[in-house]
């Protein structure tokens, strides 16, 4: 039986994620590795027509110059991560890979992420419309090349400031004419990768904070092309902590007086989130959970700090300040530290097997069931992980049972 090729076409795809993503899918298909961290490992997920390590063909953009195995000696070096052997063993898979990674438009980037650019082959493009053509184009080639029966666009790149929507932004009538237009930020990178994806029909999924496909005009556009989407903001240390606790203190009735959250960490996306601009979106993000949990807002402190030593090892401390009976006040702390790629990446890869499940079942627009994933999942104000997850395991037995 021929099996289904699947491309995963990462942005930022030379980053910690990226290639986790990579060099992890090489790993298990050799069998080198198991599937601990692979939440469609679970029972839940068993029997149901996911596509297996292999049946993945990697590519992707990116501004840097440089190769999945010199990224991932450089994770070994600085975080400690990764079996040399296995960077060995999977080195024919890594070169395949990185030689169909393509430079990305640099039009809609942060200041400070243009300063990490350092690919001279990138294309210049003065129009919005010029670089998702161009995004499009390398698209298709990669589609045509490698005789891809379904394509995921993934965003793992980094963080972006928040990006401001106007009147423009809220129909694809309005702001498809207006992707012509010079000298203007018209959209941010990310929704520009958004955009050819789902423009061309493709899966698109946002694991950053960056705006990517949340624009009301991209999303009628989905219904249109008939594409899948889901994000945003993947949820894998602290903020995943704060959607487990937090609906204990409420089914136990305990007031939340305050929840203060301090982050550190040491990887690009710590020197990106360094700047203030790019970090005002990733605390909305890790911030507002706890209130909609809740259904009321804490005083609540999120700090976000770069120690470039740390490597890719995020520790994240947690002060929880509440009242329990008779007005006694008590407190709840804890500390999570996990290496931020390795805690990442096999969602992305979850991701990508659902994504690839609800393609084949016909499905279009919005993947909410994927909710649990994210810090701000689109289309869901349902923060509780519990019952996120639950309806994750209620569609997948839906689809046992049809």
């Amino acid at each position: 039986m021929t099996r289904r090729r699947v491309g995963l076409w990462l942005v930022g795809a030379f980053g910690g994620v990226g290639t986790t993503v990579t060099l992890g899918l090489a790993a298990m298909g050799r069998g080198l590795a198991d599937r601990t961290g692979l939440v469609t490992a679970l029972p839940p997920f068993r029997d149901l027509p996911l596509p297996e390590p292999g049946d993945f063909v990697v590519g992707g953009h990116e501004i840097r110059s440089t190769t999945f195995a010199e990224s991932a000696e450089e994770f070994r070096r600085t975080s400690g991560v990764f079996d040399p052997a296995w960077i060995a063993a999977c080195r024919a898979e890594l070169d395949a890979a990185s030689a169909r990674v393509r430079p990305g438009p640099r039009l809609g980037l942060s200041a400070v992420v243009s300063g990490l650019a350092d690919w001279a082959e990138a294309r210049a493009a003065r129009t919005a419309r010029q670089a998702v053509d161009a995004i499009a184009t390398d698209l298709g080639a990669f589609i045509a090349s490698e005789s891809i029966d379904h394509l995921i666009v993934l965003n793992v790149g980094s963080t972006e400031p928040p990006f401001p929507l106007g009147d423009i932004h809220q129909h694809w009538k309005t702001l498809k004419p207006r992707l012509a237009d010079v000298g203007q930020t018209l959209l941010p990178s990310s929704a520009l990768y958004a955009l050819a994806a789902i423009e061309g029909g493709h899966s698109y999924i946002n694991f950053t904070p960056s705006l990517g496909g949340s624009i009301p005009a991209i999303h009628e556009l989905a219904q249109a092309t008939g594409a899948l989407y889901a994000g945003k903001d993947g949820k894998t240390g602290e903020t995943l902590m704060k959607t487990v606790l937090a609906p204990m203190f409420a089914h136990r009735n305990l007031k939340v007086s305050s929840w203060v959250g301090h982050n550190i960490f040491g990887n690009r996306d710590g020197l990106v989130l360094d700047d203030p601009t790019s970090k005002t979106s990733k605390v909305e993000t890790k911030d507002q959970v706890i209130a909609e949990i809740l259904g009321y807002k804490p005083s609540s402190i999120v700090t976000i700090e770069y120690l470039p030593d740390m490597g890719d090892w995020k520790t994240a401390w947690d002060h929880i300040h509440f009242q329990g009976f008779l007005g006694t006040k008590m407190t709840l702390q804890f500390t999570w530290q996990g290496c931020d790629s390795l805690l990442a990446a096999p969602l992305v890869i979850d991701l990508a097997r659902l994504t690839d499940l609800e393609k084949e079942r016909g499905g279009k627009g919005q993947m909410r069931h994927l909710a649990c994933f994210f810090k701000s999942p689109e289309g869901v104000m349902e923060n509780d992980f519990f019952k996120q997850f639950d309806r994750l395991t209620e569609y997948c037995a839906q689809i046992k049972g049809s």
